[in-house]
């Protein structure tokens, strides 16, 4: 087993005051592909580290498998890392740069050739073993990387942004890829990324971190979906989720003087923050009971769909309509929005409230 138990971490730097990791606890369980999310600063790369063994923790512990590591050294963990850079050794050919960790662990030459070989097939990195980094491409140096990591059988498997040096269309296509690979090592993986797609895609379960916390956590639908405050589904999505002020009243939800169902079980009466997905809301050119009138600012075609930018009464919404849609510019529509589809926040404490 190698799953790991973090349990109660802080992380204060010397000289500050600040929790870089403030009481963090959760288990990822053994195989499981665990991506830590956040934006700049919130302590995700901390954390990693901490994992890693590159820094110490000022409290709390870590366990991986059942087995204490908290203050252990780097190389009694049993772990391995792929860095945001590629960290490969210019002046080593690809077949020694995978056979880097396998060398320093003093295996036998028959069986890092036979590791080497595997990892190469795996990666598609079998007609550049003989090549040095400076005749890959980014993409293939990467994959440098990632095998050199898989080879030496480690519990877990670290990743500090592996991919944000590398360009849009390759990282799309690296991501499958690492998708790929990681699934058929079944290798317990921590992998950090400020990329909500990225985290999205490939996590059985992503962590939202903010100020040195964990916001919420859970699989990537139910954080997509359900957000658990206003700052998740804030920064998860492309756009991300539609916030607008509204009233609670017995006959539903007042926003901007507009009347609209209220999702089912919503509590009480009183002040209110809506929260909608673009794709959510349902465009139409005619007013009726349960829409709200918007004015069209913005027209964006992305291809497969169209982007608008509405004003609803004092707040700009995103709405998404399909490609083929012909609204324009300066046009005024009317926006349903689907109960079961609104997600209702307090909007004080920015919580989701939780609806019977």
């Amino acid at each position: 087993m190698a799953d790991i138990v973090i349990d109660n971490l802080v992380k204060v730097y010397p000289g500050s005051t600040e929790r870089a990791n403030d009481s963090i606890s959760m288990h990822i369980a053994d195989g499981e592909f665990m991506v830590l999310l956040g934006p700049s600063g919130c302590g995700k790369t901390t954390l990693l580290r901490q994992i890693a063994g590159l820094e110490l923790p000022t409290s709390g512990g870590i366990a991986v498998g059942g087995r204490d590591i908290t203050y252990l050294p780097v190389h009694q963990r049993n772990l391995s890392m792929v860095f945001q850079s590629y960290a490969v050794f210019p002046h080593r050919r690809v077949r020694h740069n995978i056979a880097f960790g396998l060398k320093m662990r003093k295996l036998p030459q028959a069986e890092i050739d036979q590791k080497v070989a595997w990892a190469a097939d795996l990666l598609q990195l079998g007609p550049y073993l003989d090549r040095f980094p400076a005749q890959l491409s980014g993409g293939q140096r990467q994959r440098v990387a990632v095998a050199r990591a898989i080879v030496v059988d480690a519990d877990v498997l670290l990743m500090d942004e592996p991919l944000s040096n590398l360009d849009a269309l390759l990282r799309l296509s690296f991501r499958s890829e690492l998708k790929r690979i990681v699934g058929q090592l079944g290798t317990t993986t921590v992998y950090v990324t400020h990329d909500q797609s990225e985290a999205l895609s490939l996590g059985d379960s992503v962590a939202v971190m903010r100020a040195g916390k964990i916001s919420q956590l859970g699989g990537p639908l139910e954080i997509y979906n359900h957000p658990a405050d206003t700052f998740v589904g804030g920064f998860i999505g492309s756009p991300p989720m539609n916030f607008l002020d509204g009233t609670l009243t017995p006959g539903g939800i007042s926003i901007a003087g507009h009347l609209v169902d209220a999702p089912p079980g919503a509590p009480g009466q009183g002040a209110v923050r809506i929260g909608i997905r673009a794709e959510s809301l349902v465009v139409h050119p005619d007013p009726a009971a349960g829409r709200v009138p918007a004015e069209v600012l913005v027209v964006e075609p992305l291809g497969a769909a169209t982007l608008l930018t509405a004003q609803v009464g004092q707040s700009q919404v995103k709405v998404q309509v399909p490609a083929e849609s012909t609204v324009t510019a300066g046009q005024a529509i009317h926006l349903e929005l689907p109960p079961r589809a609104v997600r209702l926040f307090d909007p004080e404490t920015g919580l989701t409230w939780t609806l019977s």
